[in-house]
């Protein structure tokens, strides 16, 4: 790349800068699988108010530029990019972007970090650019991405089914969640390819999931292939009832406040890093947007 990157956004110029929020899947039902392969889900999504943030200044001369790296991804594959260009692409806008990204979720924690910070960069830059696409129209675009964008772009939480596509907002209590990261980062893929995942478990309905709950099929699978996880599990089950969200190595367990929420992480911390945050039936970007809209 040719033009020079700068590892942090000049003092004082950042034109915009937004939350990439994190999520939990609440449950995660894998009910059937497709004849080109994508799992058909239902999933309960609901946001933390726990965020990576991103920064954007516009550019006239249509690059795009990603000025933090991340490790063991190319600067063109990375969903920041991605999103970016896709959101050039269908809009026409001749403008480009500096970006600069706050990493703060872990990757491969199944909080939706990659698919969140895809999001942002789309309805961030739709801001920015003044293309003033819709948000299902962002949606869709955000689904050929990944199957998670979509819900950070709509930014209610949300019952899921299809490949997590299809959407029905939900009204959820907001607990503090304890969501403990164990020392491994886990693919989507090898969890998804596992022979032994759950792959027909009875369909539901957002009625029955809001009523009884549900579980996570792909717990027993992530259990099995990797013990940091197991462990973590072990562990946090001795305060309050722990669960894996989607597919990633993040585990979580709900409290009716902070305090608790924090107390337990502070007994876990030796063995465990966590963190401790408020859950959100509005994700943080949809509030910082709303916001600026305000202003």
């Amino acid at each position: 790349m040719n033009t020079k990157t700068l590892k942090a956004p000049p003092q004082q110029s950042v034109e915009l800068s937004l939350p990439a929020p994190a999520k939990l899947n609440l449950m995660l039902h894998i009910v059937g699988r497709r004849a080109d392969g994508y799992h058909l889900l239902e999933t309960l999504f609901q946001f933390l108010d726990y965020a990576d943030t991103l920064h954007f200044n516009s550019r006239d001369d249509g690059q795009i530029i990603l000025h933090t790296p991340i490790d063991g991804v190319a600067h063109d594959d990375n969903l920041i990019v991605r999103a970016a260009r896709l959101l050039q692409k269908n809009s026409k806008s001749n403008l480009g972007a500096d970006i600069w990204l706050d990493k703060k979720l872990p990757v491969g924690g199944g909080i939706g970090g990659g698919s969140s910070n895809a999001a942002t960069t789309l309805l961030g830059l739709n801001h920015l650019w003044r293309t003033e696409l819709s948000l299902p129209v962002l949606a869709e675009l955000g689904l050929s991405l990944g199957a998670d964008v979509p819900v950070f772009v709509m930014g209610r939480a949300a019952f899921a089914q299809g490949v997590g596509e299809k959407l029905q907002p939900v009204d959820l209590p907001e607990p503090w969640y304890l969501v403990a990261v164990p020392p491994v980062s886990i693919s989507t893929a090898k969890v998804f390819s596992d022979k032994g995942l759950t792959r027909d478990t009875e369909p539901t309905n957002i009625r029955t999931v809001l009523k009884q709950g549900g579980h996570n099929d792909c717990q027993a699978v992530v259990e099995r292939c990797y013990p940091e996880v197991r462990n973590a599990l072990i562990l946090l089950n001795k305060y309050v009832e722990a669960r894996l969200t989607g597919t990633g190595s993040c585990i979580f367990g709900g409290f009716p406040n902070e305090q608790q929420a924090a107390k337990v992480a502070n007994q876990i911390s030796e063995k465990l890093p966590s963190f401790v945050a408020q859950g959100a039936n509005i994700s943080m970007l949809h509030r910082a947007l709303q916001n600026l809209s305000e202003r």
